[in-house]
């Protein structure tokens, strides 16, 4: 035991199948349907995914158990629809016995990052053997994902069974409360949950909206991670950094350890705040810990972090650009902190340790490769903050001598912020939308670009197969040996939806 001591080939093109099927899927929620019925495309004819974004079950039957929890879930208000509260959930931890307080855990917030960086630290956890439970949003592909066991999305039949046991506590507590719980909490209260039943010895746990009034607020994190902080969600969190940090605060605990990414001034001075009044001990990326040097690798990086208990040289990490330098030194302090270092013990984790951990971690949607000639690259960036680190990223790790976006947005984002990072980069840009009733239309989002980036460099295809064609087409005007690229972005849902189309390169 460890101890924490001193290319599969292109797919035949999918994209008049996956838009045959979606067309069958008429009566259901469109995310759900475009994200079965993709899934269905690629078992097909793309080969077998990775453990991190699961296909639909081969079973029928357990395929159809999935597909009316999905639908029942559905049925409830979206993630979108927020009664700032956590009562409901408060109230649904009370009747199914306080699941939550059985286990320490890492909370985590911030704008950007969240994911990569929770996944680094699950990572990091299971290296030092112990088991976790990691429940991130949203989803890439599969509704599964969000929850996950030992660094794996638990089964179809595990999520099926799981919303069976807590599904009448939840009618229970629907009927009291003046609102049902919500899709967010329901999903919230099933992790929890699984994670009781495992049992975990840790776990991961992403906020996600916010934090004080957040349904996983429940929990009181042993380490709260606040990964780097940006206007977004400005209607719901506040238009500035300061009044975005307070809602985030609401992670930090009672004696908790603080994790701190580089957050702007103002908005440290509220997190630093909210640490002294409940005697929280802080550490501050580029003080306490941080990155010290960096270097671009094949597949990823080669870094030497400073962790809270030394320096840890020469760890590779298979993802891409600065910013997840960033997460990992972010993760790994998160992770010493839960073990004491720097605290009630001196020393560091074992290196050896440390550098495997890092080097298995995966991070889908992020700067991932998915078809290469001509190389297709998707990345979630969905706010302006996360376009302009993709944007340096891409120059950093991609050598494209040509590089054409497809965008695909949500309507309730600054766009043109997004777009506006992005133009320096983009030869061509692409607009389409995805099938989520949050996406901006088409031509809404041409609208804009041609502001941004003039009518000659945008083309507008509504569907996004044809968005997709259309982008690799352009890429491939340069020849067979030039360096012509795509990058698909502006949405997670628009990543998922390319990423079933395209399947793993």
């Amino acid at each position: 035991m460890s101890h924490p001591t001193d290319d599969q080939p292109d797919p035949v093109d999918p994209l008049d199948a996956f838009e045959d099927l979606i067309a069958e899927e008429t009566t259901r929620d469109p995310d759900l349907a475009v994200i079965e019925a993709g899934s269905r495309t690629l078992r097909t004819q793309g080969g077998a995914q990775q453990a991190d974004v699961p296909a639909r079950p081969e079973d029928p039957e357990v395929d159809r158990a999935l597909r009316e929890v999905e639908a029942e879930l559905a049925s409830r208000w979206g993630e979108t629809k927020l009664e700032p509260s956590v009562s409901r959930i408060a109230a649904l931890m009370d009747v199914l016995g306080e699941p939550q307080r059985s286990y320490p855990s890492i909370h985590i917030t911030g704008t950007n990052g969240k994911t990569s960086t929770a996944r680094m630290i699950e990572a990091l956890l299971g290296a030092f053997e112990l088991r976790t439970g990691r429940y991130t949003s949203p989803h890439v592909q599969s509704i599964t994902e969000r929850i996950s066991l030992d660094g794996a999305p638990v089964s179809a039949e595990r999520f099926i069974e799981t919303y069976r046991d807590i599904q009448p506590y939840v009618e229970m507590v629907d009927a009291q409360q003046e609102y049902r719980l919500s899709f967010f909490e329901v999903l919230t209260g099933m992790a929890y949950a699984a994670f009781a039943d495992a049992p975990v010895d840790v776990a991961v746990v992403e906020v996600g909206m916010g934090g004080s009034w957040d349904a996983t607020n429940v929990i009181d994190g042993d380490v709260a991670v606040v990964t780097p902080i940006d206007l977004d969600h400005t209607d719901r969190l506040g238009d500035t950094h300061a009044a975005i940090a307070g809602e985030k605060a609401g992670i930090v605990k009672q004696d908790a350890t603080v994790v701190l990414a580089q957050p702007p001034v103002d908005a440290a001075q509220v997190l630093l705040k909210k640490a002294v009044e409940v005697n929280a001990t802080v550490a501050r990326e580029g003080l306490e810990f941080g990155v010290v040097a960096r270097q671009v690798a094949v597949g990823g990086q080669l870094v030497t972090l400073r962790g809270l208990g030394g320096e840890y040289p020469e760890v590779y990490l298979p993802l891409h650009g600065a910013h997840q330098a960033h997460n990992a030194a972010v993760a790994l302090a998160a992770v010493e902190a839960f073990f004491g270092v720097g605290a009630q013990r001196a020393g560091q984790l074992d290196l050896d340790t440390v550098r495997k951990a890092f080097a298995g971690v995966s991070s889908p949607g992020r700067l991932e490769v998915v078809r290469r000639s001509p190389p297709v690259v998707l990345d979630a960036a969905h706010n302006p903050a996360g376009a302009r680190v993709t944007a340096e990223a891409v120059g950093e790790a991609f050598d494209f001598s040509r590089l054409i976006g497809v965008v695909g947005a949500s309507g309730d984002k600054d766009v043109r912020g997004l777009l506006e990072a992005f133009e320096p980069i983009f030869a061509e840009v692409v607009v389409t939308q995805n099938s989520s009733h949050r996406a901006m239309d088409a031509d809404e989002l041409a609208a804009l670009a041609v502001e941004v980036f003039g009518e000659e460099r945008v083309q507008v295809e509504p569907r996004l197969p044809d968005a997709l064609e259309a982008a690799i087409t352009l890429a491939e005007e340069e020849g067979e040996f030039a360096g012509g690229g795509v990058l698909v972005t502006g949405s997670v849902i628009t990543v998922g939806e390319a990423r079933l189309l395209l399947g793993k390169g």
